[in-house]
């Protein structure tokens, strides 16, 4: 998985600390200069949605739309109906650009306009991201072809647990902005919090971590 930075830390920095291939991610209120590598643009809605600022955005890096990965289309957080209705506003708007749209909590229940869309962004709420019916779009995304992001990854279990399912990128303010936790994540040197383990399931099997000679590797145990 590349992980997406939102930082003024220099890339080559970030990519030997994390051990894994870094872009950036773009976001309407940090305003970083483009580096020149693969980048997704967020729409910053979890902290705010500024669209102004957002519409900026993307006028500064359209002559950049061939390394853009994906754009986050507007969307209301932990509201899967909501948003829907707000991407069908967004659509046309964001013509050109590889449009992802931001899964929220009841996604599973709607459909998801998968011909419109490059990219699905896995959102929503902590509970939602790590629940079974997220993981089963993610991997209706991958026989389809889409790219898969994963918002808000700070853990090593969570790390392991969406590599598991073969997602394409992911970002995270604590990685972006803390070179200990960047360090901890490159050197699998994490702790696991057994609450949050005991929540993140694929198919009946609840995802675990282990250690040998050195390596971090997930695996999966029956429960």
């Amino acid at each position: 998985m590349i992980f997406l930075a939102d930082t003024s830390a220099p890339l080559k920095q970030v990519e030997v600390e994390i051990g894994r291939e870094v872009g950036q991610l773009m976001t309407p209120r940090s305003r970083r200069k483009d580096a020149g590598v693969k980048f997704g643009i967020d729409n910053g809605a979890f902290a705010g949605f500024e669209e102004i600022a957002f519409v900026n955005l993307l006028e500064r890096h359209k002559a950049a739309k061939e390394r853009c990965l994906f754009v986050a289309a507007p969307d209301v957080v932990a509201s899967a109906r909501r948003t829907l209705e707000a991407f069908d506003f967004w659509f046309p708007k964001l013509s050109g650009w590889p449009i992802a749209l931001v899964a929220q909590d009841g996604q599973e229940t709607l459909e998801i306009p998968w011909n419109n869309i490059t990219a699905i962004f896995i959102g929503g709420s902590t509970e939602w991201k790590l629940s079974p019916e997220a993981a089963q779009i993610v991997k209706c995304a991958k026989l389809l072809g889409k790219w898969v992001h994963i918002g808000r990854i700070n853990s090593g279990l969570r790390l392991d647990y969406f590599t598991a399912l073969h997602a394409d990128s992911f970002d995270g303010t604590g990685l972006s902005r803390y070179s200990h936790m960047r360090h901890a994540i490159g050197n699998n040197q994490y702790l696991y919090d057994d609450a949050i383990k005991a929540t993140m399931t694929v198919e009946g099997m609840t995802c675990s971590n282990m250690h040998q000679n050195g390596m971090c590797a997930a695996y999966f145990e029956k429960k």
